[in-house]
Order: C-alpha cells, then sequence, then structure tokens
C-alpha cells in the first residue's frame, strides 16, 4: 500500500479493533508503528532537528498516535504537532481530511503547525528557525 493509502486508512480513523482509554485503536498504534519504520526523506531531516530540541527542555516524539490519528511530530507537553505536508496534501480529498483532522486535533487542545516537505528539504534551517522561534527557545 502506498502513503496515500496509508494516510486514508488512518485519517479515517482504522476500523475494527476497540477504542482504548485513551481513545488509541490497536490499530492506530500499529500504522504509527509502521510510519516511524517508513519515514519520508523530509519527515528523516526534520526529525534529526526536532530530536535535538531536547537539550532545549522540548520533548518531541515522532509519528504519535493521538486517538484516531498519527501525528508526523508532537510535543505532548506543549500540545503542539508539526506536520511535513508532501504534495498529496494539495489534493482535495486530502486536504478536507487534514482540515478535519486539525479541527478534531484543536478541539483537543492541540495546535498544529504545517510545513511543506519542498521547505524542509530546501530550507531546512529556515523551518527549524520557525519552529524554535514558535516554542520560544531561538537562541
Amino acid at each position: 500500500m502506498g502513503v496515500l493509502g496509508w494516510y486514508r486508512q488512518w485519517a479515517d480513523g482504522g476500523s475494527g479493533s476497540e477504542m482504548s482509554p485513551t481513545r488509541i485503536t490497536g490499530k492506530t498504534r500499529q500504522t504509527a508503528k509502521q510510519l516511524r519504520r517508513e519515514q519520508s526523506y523530509p519527515e528523516k531531516l526534520l526529525w534529526r532537528q526536532l530530536r535535538e530540541l531536547k537539550t532545549k527542555g522540548v520533548h518531541i516524539r515522532r509519528q504519535a498516535p493521538i486517538g484516531p490519528y498519527v501525528a508526523d511530530f508532537v510535543a505532548f507537553s506543549r500540545k503542539v504537532v508539526i506536520e511535513v505536508d508532501g504534495d498529496f496534501h494539495g489534493l482535495d480529498d486530502v486536504r478536507l481530511r487534514d482540515e478535519q483532522r486539525d479541527k478534531w486535533l484543536a478541539g483537543e487542545g492541540f495546535e498544529v503547525w504545517r510545513f511543506p516537505a519542498v521547505d524542509v528539504i530546501g530550507n531546512l534551517e529556515g523551518v527549524m528557525e520557525v519552529i524554535l522561534k514558535r516554542f520560544g527557545v531561538w537562541d
């Protein structure tokens, strides 16, 4: 199954198994594990930088389940989700799912920061500057 197929599968909240008290199904946890193993190139680039934020007091998790969804990156203590959007995020149905997902996450108290994959690849330093400033840890 391709990336878009996986995205559609977990964007729809999966199916089958019952929700745990955290509202995370076994299927969502399994999807998160698979996505960690199969990170895209822009996600790998950004992860190398984001994991260093631990030295600044910001703990980031990658491909983390939140309710029925899997966030590319999340700082639970700050209630921030960071997403790397590839080309397929411009498709109408994917954009609609992103909007629904962002609305659900906002209802749970999360702020979603989205960065186009092309910016992560071509301007990683600029993307990290924005992230550091938003977290208030820019030197």
